[in-house]
């Protein structure tokens, strides 16, 4: 079969498209005839030698997949499903634990399901686990019109929350309200925007995946009690610096989110969080915002275009139609 595979950790330009053996699955795996595989930051930093993981090479990219079940426990052969890993999904079958694969609804396409698992889960985490969300509360989304952004928009307001996006461009803020953003502020002079908003109080919850100069600036924001959501570091101006009397004086909470290693330890996790997030797919309210479809050749290519900041929701690869 095809897969897409690191052969040197070299970046996404040398990723290649190979023949390998079938994958074997183990009495508690699925194996997934893949449909899509969604591109993520993880395949990036992977295809660079940058992750926390760094698996021998050649090795097999792909962390969120959709397709059909060939076979599993737990699974209907036929059956329509999402599933996410670490990596090794993004090759014609993929083999997945069963505790990592989740049914898909009938409202949700193959490429809608492959934008689901990593960023939609980490999103649940974020601000259901982490950010301890309420009803009615305000949420500011850094990189609001990428992957994560997006789909923290909409789980916020699958929570009732109020959302606030703040993006780099028109174009991306116009991609965050279509994604249900109440309002879209643009990164330069965010801060003042965002207090106008909030007539002076500032928001509850910031979620942070960009780090960088705006960071002191999401914390000038927050509202007493406010917590702001670390998730990544994607404008590559290096780690934040926090001073700490600003959280006491302020009382404001600055707190990691790592929901991968956290939910891959903890078997039935993962399953907990969709079954939350199933009642806001079948409203509508969680409805994946799907960028560029790309050909399975040009894996490398949606990663290149992701690096430079120019995939605008979920990049899709599609292996088979």
């Amino acid at each position: 079969m095809r897969a897409a595979q690191v052969v040197t950790t070299t970046g996404p330009s040398d990723i290649q498209i190979r023949e390998v053996p079938e994958p074997t699955p183990g009495p508690g795996d699925v194996l997934i005839e893949v449909h899509r595989v969604g591109t993520s930051f993880p395949d990036l930093l992977l295809s660079r030698g940058e992750y926390q993981l760094k698996p021998e090479v050649p090795f097999t990219l792909g962390v969120d997949v959709a397709g059909t079940v060939v076979s599993g426990p737990g699974f209907e052969p036929g059956q329509r499903v999402a599933a996410v890993g670490p990596y090794g999904g993004a090759g014609e079958r993929a083999v997945v634990p069963a505790m990592f694969t989740f049914g898909l609804p009938d409202s949700i396409t193959f490429d809608e399901g492959a934008a689901l698992p990593m960023n939609y889960l980490t999103a649940q985490f974020a601000l259901a686990e982490r950010g301890g969300l309420k009803a009615g509360e305000t949420v500011l989304v850094h990189g609001a019109a990428g992957g994560v952004g997006t789909a923290t928009i909409q789980v916020a307001k699958g929570y009732g929350a109020r959302t606030i996006a703040v993006v780099s461009t028109e174009e991306k803020a116009e991609v965050a309200r279509a994604a249900g953003a109440d309002e879209a502020v643009l990164v330069a002079g965010f801060k003042d925007a965002v207090l106008g908003l909030t007539e002076g109080r500032g928001v509850d919850v910031v979620l942070d995946v960009v780090g960088g100069d705006a960071f002191t600036d999401s914390l000038r924001v927050l509202a007493p009690l406010g917590r702001l959501l670390v998730v990544g570091f994607a404008s590559g101006q290096g780690i934040p610096q926090v001073k700490v009397n600003r959280l006491l004086l302020n009382n404001v909470d600055v707190r990691g989110v790592g929901w991968g290693a956290y939910a891959m330890a903890r078997p039935g996790f993962m399953q907990d969080q969709w079954a939350a997030l199933l009642p806001m797919m079948e409203s509508g309210v969680v409805k994946p915002p799907v960028g560029k479809v790309y050909d399975f050749e040009d894996f490398g290519q949606a990663l290149v275009d992701m690096d430079e900041r120019r995939t605008l929701g979920k990049g899709v690869v599609r292996v088979r139609d």
